[in-house]
């Protein structure tokens, strides 16, 4: 009997990629209006000059590890302090930010340092402003609530995925337990963080079901703990071959029927 259904965050309940898309536009058109840049040229400028130079960071590893994306470092603070690779974050993450707008600025023939760290600034402004939620997310979590313990696992630092959940505070009270990588100290898909999830919940493996967007890291890391999942797949991306699912969705709204169908 399945008791506990465990949610990934970014991208299964928060739009995230949206809000990535829209603020980095509103930048953009920023630097076209100063520079003439076109800004859909530019957005894809900045986008691979900052997972270029992300990679050259020495916090990098650590960012693997915990599962924190380029385009989060771009906005993120990163005050947490109980981790010595957060405090590393703290120290370089500023230097990123300014470095990646102006790199990108340089490659379109401007070299101006005052522009690429106002850019740098606007960015956190604007993603601070910009949060989505998909239109079905509180509706299919009120439907779930009385009948699961409802568990949010997400990659992240604490302080980046709290502010995350302080813009959307609606979400917080459907959960009995938020779980953020960054406080626990390795990131899905590494097992350890699935089985220290369901000894909160205090359910077995067989008892919880796995759901989020991401077949590396949601789908993989509950395949390695023996938890059931379904993968959330809007996009209607192709499967990785050596990657298997329980079920495959399209939306959230698919996820009350999928459950009563689940085959236990």
């Amino acid at each position: 009997m399945i008791k506990a259904l465990i949610f990934d965050l970014d991208d299964t309940l928060l739009w995230d990629k949206k809000s990535v898309k829209e603020s980095f536009r509103a930048v953009c058109l920023e630097a076209e209006a100063a520079t003439g840049i076109d800004h859909k040229s530019f957005e894809k400028t900045v986008r691979k000059k900052a997972a270029d130079l992300y990679a050259t960071y020495e916090s990098y590893d650590f960012t693997k590890k915990i599962g924190i994306n380029p385009f989060e470092g771009l906005w993120g603070e990163f005050n947490d302090k109980t981790n010595i690779g957060f405090r590393k974050m703290h120290q370089e993450m500023p230097d990123y930010q300014i470095t990646t707008w102006v790199r990108a600025l340089n490659e379109h023939g401007i070299d101006d340092f005052e522009l690429g760290r106002h850019l740098a600034s606007r960015f956190p402004f604007h993603r601070k402003k910009l949060p989505f939620v998909y239109e079905d997310t509180f509706e299919v979590l009120a439907n779930l609530k009385d009948s699961y313990q409802l568990f949010l696992l997400t990659n992240g630092s604490p302080t980046l995925q709290d502010k995350k959940l302080e813009m959307t505070p609606q979400l917080i009270p459907f959960f009995d337990y938020i779980l953020v990588s960054g406080a626990f100290g390795i990131g899905k898909p590494d097992p350890s963080i699935f089985e220290h999830s369901l000894k909160l919940l205090d359910v077995e493996p067989s008892e919880a079901v796995m759901i989020g967007d991401n077949l590396l890291t949601d789908i993989d890391g509950a395949n390695k703990a023996g938890i059931k999942n379904i993968w959330i797949n809007r996009e209607e991306k192709e499967p990785v071959s050596d990657i298997s699912f329980n079920k495959e969705i399209k939306t959230l709204s698919d996820l009350p029927s999928c459950l009563h169908h689940f085959d236990f």
